[in-house]
């Protein structure tokens, strides 16, 4: 389980493709990684993965293909930097949300607006994620624990403060590059029990 408050920045350097699995690569700093070891999870851009190996200042990680399917990782090259998220222990802070780092899918963001001191994103909503994605609500984007500022038809809008734009790679995105996102798990089990209810009532009408 992660809080979706980023630790570093830190930047692929290896990338294998075997199909659509991926032995992946990834360098970060000695802090991070001083008690981390293989078997602990880490979440890059939002996904939990296990560390396979480990060096001084990097780290490997195994990429199935359901995870290359549903993610980013697909589109990853090597110097592209990516958000980093040590798992919560059970003693620590949640100071975001509850992020499972379980990623849904993909979206792209349509456009970017500078508010005075706040850059305003604006993604694309897909049809099958609409009522999990709320104004106001929390969401993960690359692994970010973010309040929704706006929800229409067919997008949705979060705002960063100039610390999470220095501290993730979302200040850095640009108008049709795809990020992972997480909705949050209450608004899953809200929708998944409403459908179940409909369902039943169907039924007993019929």
């Amino acid at each position: 389980m992660f809080t979706g408050l980023i630790l570093e920045k830190g930047k692929i350097l290896r990338i294998k493709y075997m199909g659509q699995t991926i032995k992946l690569t990834c360098q970060a700093s000695r802090q991070l990684l001083e008690d981390y070891q293989i078997g602990d999870s880490m979440a890059i851009n939002g996904v939990c993965l296990t560390a396979v190996e480990k060096a001084n200042q990097q780290f490997t990680v195994d990429i199935m293909p359901e995870t290359f399917q549903r993610t980013t990782f697909s589109r990853l090259k090597i110097n592209d930097e990516v958000n980093l998220e040590r798992a919560l222990p059970y003693n620590g802070r949640l100071e975001g949300h509850l992020v499972a780092g379980h990623v849904d899918g993909v979206t792209r963001l349509r456009e970017k607006i500078v508010q005075e001191n706040a850059l305003v994103l604006t993604f694309d909503l897909p049809k099958e994620f609409q009522g999990e994605i709320i104004s106001q609500g929390s969401i993960a984007i690359n692994g970010v624990s973010l309040t929704v500022t706006q929800v229409v038809a067919t997008n949705f809008s979060i705002s960063l403060i100039p610390h999470s734009r220095k501290q993730t790679n979302l200040g850095e995105l640009m108008r049709g590059e795809y990020v992972n996102f997480e909705t949050d798990m209450l608004g899953k089990y809200v929708k998944a029990q409403l459908s179940i209810s409909k369902s039943i009532e169907w039924k007993e009408l019929n």
